[in-house]
């Protein structure tokens, strides 16, 4: 898979995304990651990439060329057309169900907004889809990119050690992950569940199914009410 991420801050992305697994990954080419910095692709000798909005009002706006351009110079390395994101608080709420998705494609190119926003006609022209990481505003798209990446690369192939290390963890089968125990078996008086030690995959596989039963309901009863009414 490879990742384009569109953005005022690429030193920010940098940053995250050298980091623990993604990083790792990006050095050993299991996920490719370019961060792409959209001011290089001004025609303004200032390099401004943005300006006051039609209409009036507080803040800037993104101006679509720089934008465009950004997306054309990226098209043009790449075999085939990217799927286009914007990250937007005005899109549809990532879940694991879609960084599922996401993760099967091979080409993904990641918008960040900034300012006010962006110039509505570069969103009509090239994106596919707005994603929001939750209902709330930042000052910026890159928060959410990075978490996108994270969400998405950490599930292609040969990033993590096996697919059980995504599989039995909170929200893929719609219920929440089962609580996890290491050593000392006794710390402050707080003893480890003895069926963990009991060496019984069976017995513990089943303890762990009914408690992450019993924290979805207690923790999260709207996701409890969803996998209730799909069986």
């Amino acid at each position: 898979m490879r990742i384009d991420i569109a953005t005022l801050f690429p030193d920010m992305c940098e940053a995250v995304l050298s980091e623990s697994i993604i990083g790792r990954a990006r050095k050993a080419g299991l996920l490719e990651v370019y961060c792409h910095n959209i001011r290089d692709y001004t025609q303004d000798k200032h390099r401004r990439v943005d300006d006051t909005p039609y209409g009036g009002g507080m803040g800037m706006v993104m101006q679509a060329d720089p934008i465009f351009r950004c997306y054309q110079a990226v098209c043009e390395k790449l075999p085939q057309r990217p799927r286009v994101i914007y990250l937007s608080p005005q899109g549809k709420v990532l879940t694991q169900r879609m960084a599922v998705e996401y993760s099967k494609e091979e080409y993904l190119f990641l918008l960040c907004g900034h300012y006010e926003g962006v110039d509505e006609r570069v969103l009509e022209e090239i994106v596919d889809e707005e994603l929001s990481i939750g209902d709330y505003v930042l000052t910026g798209g890159e928060l959410p990119a990075l978490v996108f990446v994270d969400t998405v690369g950490r599930l292609c192939e040969g990033v993590l050690a096996d697919a059980s290390c995504f599989m039995e963890e909170s929200h893929f089968d719609g219920l929440l992950e089962y609580p996890q125990f290491t050593k000392p078996a006794v710390w402050h008086g707080r003893e480890v569940p003895a069926v963990l030690l009991s060496g019984h995959h069976a017995n513990i596989k089943s303890w762990r199914r009914e408690q992450s039963v019993q924290r979805t309901r207690q923790k999260r009863p709207d996701l409890w009410e969803k996998t209730e009414k799909k069986g």
